[in-house]
């Protein structure tokens, strides 16, 4: 298995300060309401937990490549496929809108994919190799964990920073 490359982790990072979500009130207080939550247009090459084309990723508090609490969002187009990986840190998501279908395995398989409609819970403990995908519709995740965080592939071959 294979982590992410220091060029994936530079991209991710500019990606994550491009990203402007908020004006911080000052103290780490933060407030935002759901229009406020801007994302970067997709494209094939944008950076993101997963980095598959489809998926557009900004981060809303911390950074998940520094030690510390972090959160992200990710806006997936319907029809993305993200294939089995894992991350190091310990790792909770919430689905905003849409259903995300995911479950955990070393391989893709749409049989053990569990709908998680809006509202839903989910963890990603450390090392935890899982897979997801949307169908018909866009999904909104949240995402928090202890940084710093990076993505392995199951399968080398699957991870779009080699494509």
């Amino acid at each position: 298995m294979k982590s992410w490359t220091p060029t994936l982790t530079f991209v991710l990072v500019l990606v994550a300060t491009a990203v402007v979500v908020a004006q911080d009130e000052g103290g780490g207080q933060l407030r935002l309401a759901p229009s406020e939550i801007k994302a970067p247009e997709a494209a094939t090459t944008q950076a993101g937990t997963a980095g598959v084309a489809g998926l557009q990723m900004g981060v809303l508090s911390g950074s998940p490549k520094q030690a510390g609490l972090y959160t992200i969002f990710l806006k997936l187009a319907p029809n993305t496929r993200i294939q089995p990986h894992s991350h190091p840190d310990n790792r909770v998501g919430v689905v905003v809108s849409g259903t995300w279908y995911f479950a955990y395995g070393d391989s893709f398989d749409e049989g053990k994919l569990k709908a998680l409609p809006a509202g839903s819970f989910y963890t990603e403990p450390p090392g935890a190799t899982h897979f997801g995908m949307t169908k018909s519709e866009p999904v909104t995740v949240y995402i928090t964990g202890e940084g710093p965080s990076a993505t392995t592939y199951v399968n080398p071959a699957d991870d779009p920073s080699k494509k």
